[in-house]
């Protein structure tokens, strides 16, 4: 286990996803689908449907539970990248495909017992693309030029 990889991996791979996150969240959930969460405010926390949404309530959870996905998913591709051929930055954007591969038909399967539009399906699917790609690469310069195999 290269403990390197999955505490700097997962840092880096992070903080790439929230640069991310920085730009789609006033774009895209505050943007484009504002109008489509006001309709199914049932499905989310109580924390987002004041106005204006209180998001220091739940930073806490997000960014523990988000540093805690990024550590797993930084081993996770210690297994993998041994698979994928390139430099790093390239091993990690084709590990990203692989994720959002895997995220988007876990969100199709979801499609079908949430009872929300498919347009909100789409989008998260587009945006998690994004997040994944910039992420991989991110995790795989990082992995390459501090945590080689």
């Amino acid at each position: 286990m290269n403990w390197k990889l999955i505490i700097g991996g997962g840092i880096v791979y992070y903080v790439a996803q929230f640069i991310v996150g920085m730009i789609s969240g006033p774009l895209l959930h505050e943007g484009i689908l504002d109008a489509v969460y006001r309709q199914h405010e049932a499905f989310w926390r109580p924390e987002l449907n004041q106005d204006p949404p209180d998001m220091a309530a739940l930073m806490p959870r997000w960014i523990s539970i988000g540093l805690l996905i990024s550590f797993v998913t930084a081993g996770v591709y210690g297994w993998l990248r041994a698979a994928f051929a390139g430099p790093g930055w390239q091993k990690g954007l084709k590990f990203g495909v692989l994720l959002w591969i895997i995220s988007a038909t876990t969100m199709a399967g979801w499609s079908g017992v949430f009872n929300l539009p498919d347009s909100l399906w789409a989008w998260w699917t587009a945006e998690y693309l994004v997040y994944y790609l910039v992420g991989g690469a991110a995790l795989g310069w990082f992995a390459d030029k501090f945590a080689p195999a």
